[in-house]
């Protein structure tokens, strides 16, 4: 099944940030252990963005900082292609939800158009039966917290697979990451400020039920420090110092 094709997720995420250099020795290191995406080119390279939603005081962005150990967002992501995106192209629109170390994925994958209607309008939209759910929980979720959009990012990712000895596993790395907080229209393909350096590249181990063995030895090997961030975290903060962004206190 394609990953595109998945609409629930379950597992644990790791996160390290390093220097692209540092980034390509890894990635030549783990050659021999895993696959590139095979919904990317032939080298598993993809372009993301995605559209954030939250309070108007930044609820989720608060949630994240205090470190809540069950806590959730909404986004509408976005597969970039070569062509301009309409209101037909097919988005998902995706809540993550943390529950204490793991990261759980329910999405449902409409046009973007509908993905428009059913988060900025709060309506319902003509979806599959088995994303019922899920379209009732993002539902749920605008209305509840009265969500808005508040950013957009975008970054270039390079993704692998788990052979069949390592099924599940999955490992990406994002370089040009990037951000903006107006012109919030998925169709633009104005790319927006860095949200980190240049040369900085997230790597991201996604696992089912544990991490391989020879994972942890790469990890160690390479000497590669584990970092928690959040992309949308992240873009407020440097929205914020440029003075485009006030992060207000929750009530």
């Amino acid at each position: 099944m394609s990953l595109k094709d998945i609409r629930v997720f379950n597992r644990y995420e790791l996160k390290y940030i390093m220097r692209y250099a540092h980034a390509k020795r890894v990635m030549e290191h783990m050659g021999d252990y895993l696959v590139p995406d095979a919904y990317g080119d032939k080298y598993g390279n993809y372009i993301l963005s995605s559209l954030y939603y939250d309070t108007d005081d930044f609820l989720f962005y608060w949630q994240k900082l205090e470190g809540l150990k069950h806590r959730r967002k909404l986004r509408i992501r976005l597969y970039e292609t070569k062509e301009v995106p309409t209101p037909e192209t097919i988005v998902y629109v995706e809540i993550k939800e943390r529950v204490d170390k793991i990261i759980r994925k329910r999405r449902i994958k409409v046009p973007l158009k509908d993905a428009w209607k059913l988060c900025d309008d709060r309506e319902e939209v003509v979806h599959e039966k088995r994303d019922r759910a899920a379209h009732d929980e993002i539902l749920h979720m605008t209305h509840a917290y009265d969500l808005y959009p508040q950013v957009i990012t975008s970054y270039h990712r390079k993704a692998f697979n788990g052979t069949e000895y390592d099924p599940g596993l999955r490992v990406t790395f994002d370089t040009n990451l990037r951000y903006r907080r107006a012109d919030l229209d998925l169709t633009s393909k104005k790319l927006g400020r860095f949200m980190i350096d240049p040369d900085l590249v997230i790597m991201e181990i996604k696992a089912n039920n544990s991490i391989p063995i020879w994972i942890t030895q790469m990890v160690a090997h390479h000497d590669i420090q584990l970092k928690r961030i959040s992309k949308y975290c992240t873009c407020l903060e440097r929205a914020e110092e440029y003075g485009n962004t006030h992060i207000h206190l929750p009530n």
